[in-house]
Formats: structure tokens, sequence, C-alpha cells
């Protein structure tokens, strides 16, 4: 895929772990893992990275980093995204799978 696609693909990515995070049924992905890392990590982190030592959950998926980005050799276009905080800092992602017309099937928070 060129980088454009890429690009694009990355923000549709962006867009839909966003629409997750605000589902009120959203316990294995967005919402998971912000809370999850909002336990685990020191303030300190979230200072460096959100200049604030306790931030709104919502607000860790604004510094999301793309980690890899994974599409089948195969003709039948799937693809995954992952994305995780910056640093070295978790072994978990937010992984989005895209099915084969390009719209997002799954969103999981995984290790």
């Amino acid at each position: 895929m060129r980088a454009d696609g890429v690009l694009k693909r990355e923000a549709a990515a962006r867009a839909a772990i966003k629409q997750s995070f605000e589902a009120a049924d959203d316990e294995s992905g967005a919402g998971l893992f912000a809370s999850h890392h909002l336990e685990e990590l020191n303030g300190e982190y979230w200072q460096k990275h959100l200049g604030t030592r306790n931030p709104e959950p919502v607000r860790i998926l604004d510094i999301l980093e793309l980690r890899s980005h994974c599409a089948d050799d195969d003709d039948d276009g799937l693809e995954v995204l992952d994305f995780t905080l910056p640093g070295d800092v978790t072994d978990y992602v937010i992984s989005v799978r895209f099915d084969e017309t390009g719209k997002v099937e799954e969103i999981s928070m995984e290790s």
C-alpha cells in the first residue's frame, strides 16, 4: 500500500478508536487500554506526555503512536494497525482490524 493509503488507513483507525471509546460497550478495546494504563503508569509519565498527572482517559488516545501496520499478501485486503503509548512503557497495543472492504472489523487490546 502506498504511503498516502497508509496515512488514510491510520486516520480511519484513529477515528474508529475514539468512536469505540465513546461507546458504552467498549470493554475490550480503547476503554480497557486507557483505564489499564492509567492505573499502571505513574503520574510523571502522564505529566511528560499530557501535561497533567491525572489525565482524562480519552486524552490517552491522543498520544497513541502507530507501532505496526500489516497487510495480508493475499488479495483479500485485510489489514491490521497496532497503536501503543510513546516510550517503551507497555507491551499492550490497541489493534484495529480492517476487513476486505476497508471497514473496521474489530478493535481490541492485545499484548
